[in-house]
């Protein structure tokens, strides 16, 4: 069978399954505002609602915890396989739902994929990619996440009107079961494409596979030439971490738990947390709900605009991450996002006024801004500053930090928990986002500030630059003993190991069959 070699071609398709993550993140956002659905299902917010969109990233929860087990059994390559058809079936069962429970059945189950998907998927890409391009490859599972949410949404604005549109009181359920039903093809899609591309030549040297291993590298890395210095320099690492680990002899488990790695963990852990109390996502699945109690009108139009801006902020994080590294962004974009949260409850606070409740389509809200076209207009643009801002910073960094900064030996299980806490949190804030709303209105946004501020803390304690480095790298990276805000050399130890192989100081052997039989 055919093989895809090209590092970029590779990783955008892998990153077809942070799509997956994108479609749960909106797959309520069109649908809260259609008579279709809150009169079919009987729901106009509060636990009801929180139960329905929680219900997708408490699957993705499982799912992601579940990860590992296939990813090191199975490969890489056959677990994000796996998490596509699990998404599949899951979206079979929401197209065809009758009733909340079905629903709640449907979304849990798409969400084991989503979750298996959006654990796996920043592995893979990790694992690929030479070091000059990690971030930006990576970062292609942040852009394919803002993709996902932008044609979900999209579809469903178009399938809302569907029988004289969402405000229509006998609208078909085709409004909601279109949308529901076209995320079935992007993975299955996913599914079968996975099929022409390379398994991580990190997961065959664990294996022991060790002539596949380096003819995979040397297709991604040296135009087929096991000969060529980065191909032999980048082998040469990959063996003496991997021996490094088995003499070691902790097992996976184990080792996680080991004073020079809980911290890394708990730090990754602690990353991917603070991704979702942001309030990014919070706000995504319940956009309807932040702009009704801006004032705005034509919901559906002015919240798209907000997905398109997703989309192309991400765009400069691929490009530059490498360049500006990862944490400048983690840093800046939590201050900057603190900052225009704070604006948004100010306005709130000041120009809002308590929901008479004489309109039932603003029954999920508690507060709002009434006939003040300029201040609903500055929160609106607020609330796209903070989309861009963290498009740009927080969205890709997130995923390429928690994936390269463990060794391959606990990267899959590592990672795997670090997702599993993205989803638990995404889950919480999905039951609770909608009370929020009820109950303390434009407080909600000072706590998203005062959360984005203790992740600004933490940032600028913890987090150590990662870029230019090789995963085998790491250790050295957080085992430095200087401060997070001192840097490493910013070499990189391959770079010299190419040049010595290039001129004949190092020599490499292979494990398992002689250099000539290799040739």
């Amino acid at each position: 069978m055919h093989q895809i070699y090209n590092v970029y071609a590779i990783c955008a398709l892998a990153a077809t399954g942070g799509g997956l993550f994108g479609f749960d993140i909106s797959s309520m956002s069109g649908v809260l505002a259609t008579s279709a659905y809150t009169n079919y299902f009987h729901v106009h917010g509060g636990y009801r609602q929180g139960l329905i969109t929680g219900s997708m990233p408490g699957g993705s929860f499982f799912g992601t915890l579940a990860s590992f087990f296939i990813a090191d059994r199975m490969s890489r390559r056959t677990s994000i396989q796996i998490a596509a058809l699990i998404w599949m079936l899951g979206s079979i069962f929401q197209t065809s739902a009758n009733g909340i429970g079905l629903l709640v059945f449907g979304r849990f189950v798409a969400g084991l994929g989503a979750g298996i998907a959006s654990a796996m998927v920043p592995v893979y890409q990790a694992e690929i990619a030479p070091k000059e391009i990690r971030g930006r490859v990576v970062s292609l599972q942040q852009f394919a996440i803002t993709v996902g949410i932008l044609v979900q949404y999209f579809i469903q604005y178009g399938s809302s009107f569907v029988d004289g549109g969402p405000h229509n009181p006998q609208q078909s359920t085709m409004a909601f079961r279109i949308p529901w039903g076209v995320q079935i093809f992007p993975a299955m899609a996913l599914a079968i494409l996975m099929c022409f591309v390379p398994y991580s030549p990190r997961w065959l040297a664990g294996q022991d596979r060790w002539e596949e291993s380096i003819r995979v590298l040397a297709n991604l890395h040296g135009n087929g030439d096991i000969n060529h210095p980065k191909v032999l320099a980048q082998y040469r690492e990959i063996e003496d971490a991997m021996t490094f680990e088995r003499e070691a002899g902790d097992s996976a488990f184990k080792a996680l738990t080991q004073p020079r790695m809980l911290s890394r963990v708990f730090l990754a852990l602690c990353i991917q947390m603070w991704s979702q109390l942001s309030g990014m996502n919070a706000l995504m699945y319940y956009i309807v709900y932040m702009m009704q109690s801006a004032g705005v009108s034509n919901l559906l139009l002015i919240s798209s605009i907000q997905y398109i801006l997703n989309v192309v902020c991400t765009l400069p994080a691929i490009l530059f991450i490498d360049t500006w590294g990862r944490r400048p962004s983690l840093l800046y974009g939590a201050l900057s996002m603190m900052s225009l949260l704070f604006v948004i409850a100010a306005l709130q606070a000041t120009y809002g006024v308590e929901n008479p409740y004489t309109d039932p389509s603003l029954d999920a809200i508690s507060w709002l801004v009434e006939h003040k076209p300029a201040i609903s207009r500055a929160i609106v643009i607020c609330s796209y500053l903070f989309v861009c801002t963290f498009a740009v910073t927080w969205g890709p960094t997130s995923w390429t930090y928690t994936s390269e900064i463990f060794p391959t030996g606990i990267r899959t299980k590592a990672v795997s928990v670090a997702t599993a806490s993205n989803w638990f949190w995404n889950t919480v804030l999905a039951f609770v986002t909608p009370t929020l709303f009820k109950q303390i209105n434009w407080k909600m946004y000072v706590l998203f500030g005062v959360l984005n501020f203790c992740a600004a803390l933490q940032v600028f304690l913890s987090v150590r630059e990662t870029k230019g480095k090789t995963l085998e790298e790491m250790d050295e990276v957080f085992e430095s003993g200087k401060p997070a805000w001192r840097q490493v050399s910013s070499g990189s130890r391959l770079d010299k190991l190419q040049r010595e192989i290039a001129e004949g100081v190092v020599k490499v052997g292979f494990r398992g069959q002689r250099y000539e039989e290799l040739q």
